[in-house]
């Protein structure tokens, strides 16, 4: 970093995501019958405060009449203060102390806590300009040092006149006070950083609207260990994805926009333009067409378990990768598919309905008990083994058929066809995955191989059933009733109406795809895909992607991460490797892996490298992506 180039940080909002002096009342106004009342005032003090509307010795007066605090509540702050460090300061923490000595803390909060917070970061205590509480001999605050300039109004700029820094001053914060210093003649540029707070008077005055530390580093050509801010990476989340996600993605730094409904393909097709990661449920179809107009799309993140949506070749071609949750609503549908064989076989659907129409039909008949009842379940993968051992403790014998061999848990016995299937089972559940192979695989002819009074359950995909086959077996009684929660087509939003054959039947349960949306699996989706989504951004790893080589790795230290992703032919990474020798470049770790389409490496090198290599890279024949990680 050129020694001429010097950086003044705010500490409050800044720095940290947090108002030191709200978190202090918290901590000082514990057990006080109007905290919340106060605390709320302390809040709207410093709000005043930073926009402008009050002095800042105002401001600084009436929150520290209000917090009543001493010497022993400020290293309960500390530690809580600690933990509340921006997440992009975090991130940049190797690059702060390397150019500890270009960087300043000039903030209107107190040495007292900040220096214990930024000299873990390596910033000298020397370049921490800030105020001083006065305590009195019992250790409470009852007053700042008023001499102070930084007690002031546009204290700011004084300190700096009196610092007399050399060379070009950039200015990172939040608050009104920041801009006084770009204002005031002694700044170069002015930073609005609006990681943790955006007040539209001080971004109106900015140079630049900062939304990381990685924005500011990256477009000063600074960034040393990140390719490119996460504040750039828009993120497009569709169909109502659980607020757990939103915000694991956001805290990351990312740009996120939320859409409640599935989108068109023309929809899509405009809106993914600029879009680097995508995530989306069941509705949602991305198309050829749509990965098309993706220019810069590289991952996509299907929060839901079936990936059919999903043109999974295309992405493969153009190298974006895409992660689903195999196993994170499995419970739930599980638990679904046993509720409804219950209430199928037991009729208490017909029943209910029956007493809201004042119905009074207490009777036996068609109703019985599942245990001893033969399950035969089609597709034994994470769903349909895991409902084979809770329907086999509840005193059900179950048979499944799976077109791969799967290992039978507990007394579950494999049978060789589908046909013996359903000519031996009084239940049948379906627990296919979507792929095209699959339409209609219970067609007329198969529904009519079912026992007489047998039932069915679908809740893996709606085009796997003949709905009309289903109707009549319904109608003629040849079924004793069925479950579905999967429909050739289904509505694309809540406001839509759905139509159905199905609508009306007899001892017929119909959900609106609803088997994996408990509170509980929503969640655990929520957490596990942006999880993997930021794992391969952060490090490359495509550990549980579904269409990617698998590939997982350690975060390694000093050095810079390669990704090359191209068409699986032979002696690529022998290109790679020339390249690389060519320049003189030495490999720290390299590893490749493959599948019938792509090839997937990642190579760890020495930091110091030509930017001339890196191009020679991306220009290998046969490259299909290629991006460096840090």
């Amino acid at each position: 970093m050129p020694q001429t180039k010097k950086f003044i940080i705010d500490f409050d909002s800044t720095f940290t995501r947090v108002e030191a002096l709200d978190i202090l009342g918290e901590i000082s106004l514990k057990g006080d019958p109007n905290q919340e009342s106060k605390l709320q005032s302390i809040k709207d003090i410093t709000d005043k405060g930073m926009e402008g509307l009050i002095t800042f010795r105002e401001s600084l007066e009436q929150r520290l009449h209000i917090l009543q605090a001493s010497r022993e509540q400020i290293d309960e702050l500390i530690a809580a203060l600690k933990q509340k460090v921006s997440k992009s300061f975090e991130r940049n923490k190797e690059w702060l102390r390397e150019n500890a000595e270009d960087i300043y803390i000039i903030s209107n909060g107190f040495k007292d806590f900040i220096i214990p917070i930024v000299s873990d970061y390596g910033i000298k205590k020397e370049n921490v300009f800030a105020n001083d509480f006065v305590y009195d001999e019992n250790g409470k605050i009852i007053d700042f040092n008023r001499d102070n300039p930084l007690s002031k109004n546009n204290g700011k700029a004084e300190t700096i006149r009196n610092v007399n820094l050399e060379g070009d001053i950039y200015v990172i914060g939040d608050g009104y006070t920041d801009y006084e210093i770009k204002a005031s003649g002694l700044a170069n540029k002015f930073y609005a950083f609006t990681e943790n707070v955006h007040r539209p008077k001080v971004t109106s005055q900015a140079d630049h609207i900062a939304p990381s530390f990685d924005e500011i580093l990256y477009i000063n050509k600074l960034n040393t260990k990140f390719s490119y801010p996460k504040s750039r990476i828009k993120v497009l989340l569709l169909e109502n994805v659980h607020p757990i996600g939103v915000e694991l993605l956001r805290e990351e730094g990312y740009q996120v926009e939320v859409a409640t409904g599935a989108m068109s393909e023309d929809e899509l097709c405009e809106k993914i333009k600029n879009v680097s990661i995508l995530g989306i449920r069941s509705k949602t179809n991305v198309t050829k067409k749509v990965l098309d107009n993706a220019n810069r799309l590289l991952a996509i993140g299907a929060f839901c378990i079936g990936t059919n949506q999903i043109d999974l070749e295309t992405c493969q071609d153009k190298g974006i990768v895409v992660f689903n949750a195999p196993f994170s609503n499995t419970r739930s549908v599980v638990e679904m598919a046993i509720g409804e064989i219950i209430f199928l076989m037991r009729r208490f659907f017909d029943k209910s309905v029956g007493m809201h129409q004042s119905k009074w039909d207490k009777s036996a008949t068609g109703s019985f008990e599942i245990r001893g009842k033969k399950l035969g379940i089609v597709g034994y993968g994470n769903i349909g083994s895991q409902l084979s051992v809770l329907a086999e403790n509840m005193g059900m014998n179950v048979f499944y058929y799976d077109v791969i061999e799967k290992l039978a848990l507990g007394n579950a016995t494999k049978l060789n066809s589908l046909d013996e299937l359903l000519e031996t089972c009084d239940v049948i559940s379906l627990h296919v995955d979507g792929r095209k192979d699959n339409k209609c695989l219970i067609d007329k002819e198969k529904i009519e191989k079912m026992k007489p009074g047998a039932i069915l359950v679908n809740l893996s995909r709606g085009h796997v059933v003949d709905i009309k086959a289903l109707k009549e077996a319904i109608l003629s009684e040849h079924l004793a009733g069925c479950a579905v929660d999967v429909f050739p087509e289904e509505p694309k939003n809540n406001k839509e109406p759905f139509v159905s054959e199905l609508i009306g039947l007899p001892n017929t349960i119909l959900t609106p795809h609803i088997g994996g949306s408990t509170l509980e699996a929503q969640e655990n989706i929520a957490r596990f895909v942006p999880g993997k989504i930021m794992e391969y951004i952060n490090t490359g790893n495509t550990f549980n992607s579904v269409n990617f080589p698998n590939i997982q790795l350690p975060f390694l230290k000093d050095a810079h991460r390669l990704i090359h992703i191209h068409h699986n032919e032979p002696g690529i990474l022998a290109k790679i490797n020339q390249v690389l020798a060519g320049y003189n470049i030495n490999i720290v770790g390299q590893y490749l892996k493959t599948n019938e389409k792509i090839g997937y490496v990642i190579t760890d090198i020495d930091k110091v490298y030509e930017s001339e290599a890196i191009e020679a890279l991306k220009n290998i024949p046969g490259t299909i992506r290629f991006r460096t990680l840090y």
